[in-house]
This record gives C-alpha cells, structure tokens and sequence, in this order.
C-alpha cells in the first residue's frame, strides 16, 4: 500500500496547487483579507503532501519494492543502500517528484515566512507558484506516474545506470533542483509585481534571498557535477560543452545577472526592468534545461528519458509558462515606475555592463546549445557544435567581463566623478603585469587564451580585496566578505581552468609489468593487476608507482564490470599534490598481452573547484548578513540583550 499511499498524496498535493492557484489569484480581488489564511494554508499542506508523497517513493527503493516499476527499471536486489537511496531521483519520474517536492516545499516556506511584500504582491506570488506546480503535477500525474505498479514483479530489478552509481549522484541532483525551484520563485515573485505594479526595493529585498539560495545550490551543483565527471567518466576533462551540462550553467549565468540586478533594485530602486526580465529568462533557461534533460531530443549521458511524448508535454509547459509571462510583460511593465536614474559611469552603471556580458555569454551557449536541433529538426542535417566553438566565442566575452569585475565594485553608486578609480586599480594592473612577465619568462609557449586568462585571472584576485582596504575587517557587514570572497573565488577557478587548459600533459601507452612511463615530471611504473571485489562489481585493479623526486605512491585504477545492468567501467585514479593532479586509468590487454595505460599530468587543475566552493561561500555569508541584517531590524532588543 505504500506506492497507493505516495499516489493518493500526489494527487491530493495537486489538489492543494489548484486550491492554491485559486485563492492567489482570488486575492487580486475585493476578497483578499478572506483568502490570505486560506492561501497559506493552502501553500504549506501542499508542500506537506508532496514530502509525503516523495517519502513514500524514497521508502519503496530503500526496500526495493519489485513490485514497482520504477524501482525493478532502476534498482536491484543486491545494490548498496547507498545507491537505492539515491536511486531514487536518478531516474526521470524520481527525478520529476524531487524537483516539485522542493517546488512545492519552496511555496510552503514562502507562505510561513514571507513578511515583507504587501498582500496583493504575496498573494500573486503564491497564485503564480500555485500554477507552476499545477503543471507537473499534471505532468507526473498523466505522463510520469512514478508509483506505477508492475505486474508481476520483476525478480531482481535492472539495476542502476553504473556511470551514475557514485556518491556524487546524493548530492549534484538536489542541490541543481533547489537551484532550479529557487529560479521559480523568482519567476513567480517576477509575475506578481507585474500583475501589482509593485516592483521597487520591497519585492526586490524579499525576492533577493530566494535568488541567493538558488544561486548558491545551482554553483554548487554545477561544481560537484563538474569533478564528478571529471573523476567518473575518466576522460580527463572537466567541462565537455555537453548540451546538458549548457543547460545547467544557462540557468546560472541568468542567475548571476540577476543577483546583481535585484541587489541594486534592493539597495538603490534602479533597474526594475532588468530584474524582472532577468528573472522571467533564469526560469526559461532552466525549464528549457529540463526539456532538454527529458525530451529524448539528444544523446547525453545526463539524458534520463527518450519518450517523444514527455518531451511534448514539458515543452507546451515552458511555452505556457514562459510565452505567457513574456506577453505579461510586454503589456504590464509599461506599469511598473521607472526606478532612480543613474550616470553609465557609476556602480550601478558597471552592473549594467556585467549584465549585458553575462547575456551574452549565455546567448552564445543557448545558440550553440539549440542551432545543431534546430539545423536537425527543420533541415535534416546534422552538425556538431563542440569546444572549439565555445571556447573561441564565450572566453574573449569571460575576459572583458573580469575586467568589469574587477572595476565595478571599485565605483560610487549613482556616479562616480571622483577620479579615483585609477588609483584603486594600479595594484591589480601591477599584479597582471607581473604575471604576464613571469609567463613569457617561464613559460613562453603558452597558448593566448591561457596566457589572457592567467593575466587577467591575477588582476581580479588583487581587485576582489580592494573592497576591503581601509575597513575595520571584524565590523566588515558580511554582503561585503561575501562580494570579496565570491570574487576571489572567480579569479581561482580561471587559474585552474588556464593551468589545465595550458600546461596539461598527456601520455597513452601500452605496457608490460616493471615498464617506466614520464609525463610532467612524473615517472610512473605499472607493477601489476589484481582481481577485486565490490558490493555489486567486480574489477581489474592495477598497481601504479607513482614517483616524483624523493616521493613515492601507488595508485590504484581500475576496471569494472557490472552485471545488472551490463557494462564495463573505467575507475580513474587521482594523486592530488599542491600543484596539480596525476591522472590514471587503465585500458584494455592487447593481443601482446601489454596494458593500456593513460596518465596526465594536470596543473592546479583542483582550482577549478576550489573557487566554485568560494565563489558558493561568498554567496552562503551575502545571504547569512541578509538575514541577520532582517533579524536585527525585527528584533531590534537582541542586539541589546546580548545576542548581537
């Protein structure tokens, strides 16, 4: 009964989102003091339901209940718990129940907490949250049940895709779907204070925390997602311009623009507009994420679904969603009040020109994301858009966009006439400069975009601290520690990305026990295989003598062989050292009985991922001052009592 219970909650959650729909759109009207208990109401038992129902799901593969669909497609008898746990969501239904069990928890928490919007703006929010819900429920319900019985139970179950048989699949889907829910509330915050009028810096400073948790979960997600295929799919590489990786870092370059954007409507009541387009486009990126993810439409190793039929469905969702709130915007901002002027040359000015960056890059991916299905769709021909593309259109943009990085924070607010932005920026510029020289010095092949990068990568750390100078840093407010830190984070990532991209080296062979192999200094030995044995695989492991000077370690790749379901692996090894990573995996025997071996030698290459978790940081202290700033100013005796 435990699959007939999860329904039957889906069902009655999906009940709660018409409700909920009803009376925030209800409270438009001349009814809204009667409506406003309801709707919240409304809000939090549907977010209630929808736990339940996803509970429910998370219990039937924890006991791998065969007699589900779901779970003999996705599971099996003998996988580590681990795994059925995590199951659950990696899989296209499961995956579709978390993302509106966080929708609709979102939507309770915003009904329990929000205080600052007045009531027709809560009431539209909640309504327009209520709709979105409303639509994948519609969409699990009719298209993806995910509590579907099988008859008869399967005796084993089909087990979990291997790739996805990590620990990383417990933690890159969530934190993306909170990311992707805090993006729709921001579209649905956007759409009330389009159907109030209401756009000034109270819908911004209440809207602005939901922006922050999603953009902090969305760069986290992509950051774990980032080393988790880094590591898993032993290629080497650490960003494939995959379509499906494009869709989730479209989502986050929107996200990005629009914090900025929504900071400045917060603090200084400009850039109503912006907002809310940013706001309105960051939830088209990541439905059309979605579309792409489940469609069918193209081949992805993060692709969960091939049934034409869904993609239909989500596809008509985002057209309804997203074309109706742009013909709402089109006929409704013209209602909205101009907010305060300011001159180009300001802070707000500097934002301007980082949002109109941002949105290009993220055109740039979007065209070469969607060209090759369109090209497919309308012509019959197939094309490819790779790196290559990307690399060349998107980095010279990620250029001029840290300059402006490094320059914006450094200007006054409204206009800055004071001269003395040259004088904050010798050091930065000293410090480019130095870098450049150390580079032709030391390494003088350099390709230019790593060179640039590099260059361009120590100015913006030296700029990300001039916040700072001239402060009391233990009375510092936490949104500055946060802007610094998020900053400084982006100048580290851009390290790691030109080291690797720079100066990686690489080295294929095949070869016999006790042959010696060098790549970047390293001298590397293959010592022998031994058989292992894992919970559900077994392995061919290697015995790899690492030796670099005076040190000495071993590593240990390997490859495995799943039987439910069916196929061969590659288990990269990694020696992780100050300045770099040696990279292992173990091939194929060949006819002469000689190994496959692959190394690289990958310098500062774990930046990369060191500076999304700062850059996530920065964002986790903005969004805690934010709210200690908000509990101070409500519970102003606090302070006074001792608890500051």
């Amino acid at each position: 009964m435990i699959a007939e219970a999860g329904l039957a909650a889906l069902w009655l959650a999906a009940a709660m989102a018409l409700l909920q729909t009803f009376a925030g759109f209800g409270g438009l009207g001349d009814r809204l003091a009667q409506l406003t208990a309801s709707l919240r109401g409304f809000a939090v038992a549907q977010g209630l339901l929808s736990l339940t129902a996803f509970a429910m799901l998370l219990w039937l593969f924890a006991r791998t209940d065969l007699s589900v669909g779901l779970v003999a497609l996705n599971s099996h008898i003998d996988k580590p718990m681990l795994y059925k746990i995590a199951g659950a969501w990696g899989n296209h239904e499961g995956s579709m129940l978390l993302w509106v069990t966080v929708l609709s928890l979102t939507g309770g928490l915003i009904a329990l907490l929000e205080r600052k919007l007045d009531a027709r703006s809560f009431a539209a929010t909640l309504g327009a949250q209520g709709v979105i819900a409303l639509g994948f429920y519609a969409f699990l319900l009719f298209s993806s049940n995910p509590f579907a019985r099988l008859s008869p139970p399967a005796p084993t179950g089909q087990g979990l895709n291997p790739l996805l048989q990590d620990p990383g699949l417990a933690f890159h889907p969530p934190t993306l779907y909170i990311g992707y829910v805090g993006l729709s509330v921001a579209f649905s915050f956007a759409v009330g204070a389009m159907l109030t009028g209401k756009a000034g810096p109270a819908f911004a400073r209440a809207m602005r925390p939901w922006v922050l948790i999603s953009w902090i979960f969305l760069t986290l997600g992509i950051t774990a997602g980032s080393y988790w295929a880094y590591y898993e799919l032993g290629w080497g590489g650490w960003w494939f311009w995959d379509p499906v990786e494009n869709a989730s870092l479209m989502p986050w370059l929107a996200a990005t623009a629009l914090l900025h954007s929504v900071s400045v409507l917060a603090a200084r009541d400009a850039l109503r507009a912006w907002t809310i387009m940013l706001a309105l486009t960051a939830f088209a990126m990541s439905m059309i994420g979605t579309f792409l993810v489940r469609s069918g439409i193209l081949t992805s190793v993060h692709a969960f679904a091939v049934d034409p039929e869904r993609g239909t469905f989500i596809l008509v969702l985002l057209a309804l969603y997203i074309g109706g709130a742009l013909v709402l915007f089109g006929t409704r901002i013209g209602s909205v009040r101009q907010g305060a002027p300011f001159h180009l040359f300001s802070r707000e000015g500097g934002l301007v020109a980082n949002n109109v960056l941002l949105s290009a890059i993220l055109a740039i991916v979007l065209i070469g994301t969607l060209y090759p299905l369109i090209a497919e769709g309308l012509f019959g021909e197939q094309l490819s858009v790779g790196p290559p593309y990307f690399d060349k259109t998107t980095v010279p943009v990620a250029l001029v966009l840290m300059l402006f990085l490094a320059a914006g924070p450094l200007l006054r607010w409204r206009r800055d006439g004071s001269g003395s932005l040259p004088r904050k920026l010798v050091l930065p510029a000293g410090a480019s400069v130095v870098a450049l020289i150390l580079l032709l010095v030391l390494a003088p092949g350099t390709g230019i975009l790593p060179l640039l990068g590099l260059v361009f990568a120590a100015g913006l750390a030296v700029a990300s601290i001039v916040p700072l100078w001239g402060r009391k840093l233990l009375r510092t407010p936490l949104p500055i520690w946060g802007m610094v830190l998020a900053h400084l984070g982006v100048a580290v990532s851009v390290v790691g990305m030109a080291s690797e991209s720079g100066f990686t080296q690489e080295r294929l062979a095949a070869v016999r026990y006790g042959e010696e192999l060098e790549v970047g200094g390293w001298k590397v030995q293959l010592l022998g295989l031994d058989p292992v044995a894992g919970p559900n695989w077994t392995a061919i492991e290697a015995r790899v003598l690492a030796k670099n000077g005076d040190g000495r370690w071993i590593l240990h790749p390997q490859s495995r062989s799943y039987s439910s379901p069916v196929m061969q692996t590659n288990e990269a090894a990694l020696l992780s050292r100050w300045n770099g990573q040696l990279y292992a995996t173990l091939g194929a025997q060949d006819e002469q009985g000689r190994w496959q071996l692959r190394l690289w030698w990958k310098p500062f290459v774990s930046l990369i991922w060191l500076g999304g978790v700062l850059i996530a940081l920065g964002g986790a202290l903005a969004l805690l001052g934010r709210v200690w700033r908000g509990f101070r100013a409500r519970f102003p005796k606090t302070q006074q009592e001792g608890f500051a």
